[in-house]
């Protein structure tokens, strides 16, 4: 099974991981915090192994089923850890939007703020969007005083760029 799943790792796009610095931090605690409850997992397995007959130990199975979960998840961090990318706060040197950039727009007559970044850090109601977003793809590259405009079901809604930090 782990096997497989390490597989299924290797599959997996080689593109980079965006996060801040923040959320790196995050990351490699998660890492470290699972690292850390790993051998409580591993013991756990082996002292419902020891009630016997596995195929009716409904708590060896449920301690083998969070060891191999616990496995997985640890993998699969140390995979994303390799790909990530830091994204740098501020606009480009040529004031346009870009990973990492804040920007005021005006839409409707109302002020909203919104943090570009990669999808892994996104949070629309705090103000994090992705890149990869209707809105955060289209504010891509365009600077102060530009406006963009996007196709939402059967309306469009439109959004200046008040401020590019």
């Amino acid at each position: 099974m782990l096997r497989r799943k390490s597989d299924e790792l290797k599959k997996q796009d080689d593109e980079p991981i965006y996060l801040t610095e923040e959320g790196f931090k995050r990351l490699e605690e998660k890492l470290a915090r699972l690292k850390r409850v790993l051998p409580g997992f591993i013991e756990e397995a082996q002292r419902t192994a020891a009630y016997g007959d596995r195929s009716d130990n409904a708590e060896y199975k449920e301690a083998k089923s969070t060891l191999r979960r616990t496995n997985w998840q640890i993998l699969s961090i140390q995979d994303q850890i390799k790909r990530v990318a830091i994204i740098k706060s501020g606009p480009s040197a040529s004031g346009t939007v870009r990973l990492g950039s804040t920007v005021v727009l005006e839409t409707d007559g109302a002020k909203k703020n919104f943090q570009i970044l990669g999808p892994h850090e996104t949070d629309p109601a705090n103000g994090c969007i992705s890149y990869q977003s209707p809105l955060g793809s289209a504010l891509m590259n365009h600077k102060k005083g530009d406006t963009v405009t996007i196709q939402a079901r059967n309306c469009s809604k439109q959004y200046r760029i008040l401020e590019v930090r």
